[in-house]
């Protein structure tokens, strides 16, 4: 027996709620493609991305700590993917669209640069006049323009919802193929959005306890790293220190999780929504962390950007890397024709030297842009 798409789209009708984005209700790609027989849009478009060669140098790309440093320390790829499943848990438990969500968190990172969010900001500096750089605009560059799989277009021809969903920052006057969006994003993107927060939140206090950064003692201080460890003296009193401090960061993470899924069921009812875009036209997004509770996320965030994030060990590391970054920028603009390939150069006419320049740059690993400073700037 073979589950055929007719049967998929009838287990969304049953299995969905009101004011999720189904597959038939998907407002379609810029260029027109027949329907696959056994997959949806949304599967589609998760498939593209994971098949794309930007997802696969997500591998070798610093989340926060430089890729290399650290055999169990997080890459921007095994950040998507843990965004990813907690997209999948959140929006299943709403009875919203798993695919979707999980299509946009998949792809949420792929705009970023190499060496982290100091390669964003030094790159959005180097930009600066010449409409600046940002990462999340710079994923919708990628699967819309950069990614070359197809003989009839460039990237990846990806769903309306998909696209809009990358568009993180709505500020008035935002739009997506000269219409404008709504104030809100829909609420499986607002789902990938909070994911990604969350799941940084543990994984960037797993990774700094990991490289020694914090100590436990220090996160004492906080009173959600209390909960959690009241969590876990409440399941085991038994283990080695790691293996206890391991649990107790799966808490912390579960904690989040299931606040923002009973904090936005209550939201949700609350709101009465009645259709996918009902929760787009709201003046706040559904999809949130109980008050009292985000409190106490943001100071966690408070304390990781303190003692993690930019701490002098890191930002040393990471500076040296970066202005390798920089000076590559300002070699291309001097001589563009050290850009390789030709679709690089292609691009100049296209979108200009300076955002060609960072088109490239942007689709770097960290190893590959140490590279290519050797071959270039020594």
């Amino acid at each position: 027996m073979i589950r055929k798409l007719s049967d998929q789209y009838m287990n969304e009708d049953r299995d969905l709620a009101p004011y999720a984005i189904h597959n038939l209700a998907t407002e379609g790609r810029r260029h027109r493609e027949e329907p696959h027989p056994f997959r949806t849009d949304f599967q589609r478009d998760r498939d593209r991305i994971l098949h794309s060669r930007s997802f696969r140098r997500l591998e070798y790309k610093t989340q926060v700590f430089l890729n290399g440093t650290g055999d169990h320390l997080r890459t921007r790829l095994t950040h998507t993917i843990e965004v990813a499943a907690i997209c999948r848990t959140i929006a299943r438990a709403l009875y919203l669209n798993e695919d979707l969500s999980e299509t946009i968190a998949l792809a949420h990172d792929l705009g970023h640069t190499p060496f982290g969010h100091s390669g964003e900001r030094a790159l959005n500096a180097l930009m600066k006049d010449h409409g600046g750089f940002d990462h999340n605009l710079q994923a919708l560059r990628v699967v819309d323009e950069l990614e070359q799989k197809y003989p009839e277009f460039d990237g990846l021809n990806l769903t309306w919802e998909v696209r809009n969903g990358l568009i993180k920052h709505r500020s008035k006057g935002a739009e997506l193929d000269g219409r404008k969006l709504p104030p809100m994003p829909f609420i499986e993107a607002q789902i990938a959005d909070v994911a990604d927060d969350l799941t940084y939140y543990g994984h960037d206090v797993d990774d700094g306890l990991d490289a020694g950064l914090i100590t436990e003692e220090m996160l004492g201080e906080l009173e959600i790293w209390q909960m959690a460890v009241e969590k876990t003296k409440s399941r085991t009193v038994r283990g080695s220190r790691e293996r206890l401090r391991a649990f107790t960061i799966r808490c912390l993470i579960d904690m989040m999780v299931g606040n923002v899924i009973l904090t936005s069921d209550t939201r949700i009812e609350a709101a009465k929504l009645a259709s996918a875009d009902d929760a787009q036209n709201l003046r706040h997004r559904v999809i949130a962390f109980e008050p009292e509770f985000e409190k106490k996320t943001l100071a966690l965030r408070k304390f990781l950007y303190g003692n993690v994030y930019f701490c002098d060990s890191v930002n040393k590391v990471n500076e040296d890397a970066v202005e390798k970054m920089r000076s590559l920028f300002r070699k291309y603009q001097k001589n563009s024709s050290l850009m390789m390939g030709r679709f690089a150069k292609a691009r100049i006419a296209k979108v200009g030297l300076e955002r060609s320049i960072a088109d490239y740059i942007a689709g770097m690993t960290d190893r590959f842009a140490a590279l290519e400073y050797e071959r270039c700037c020594r």
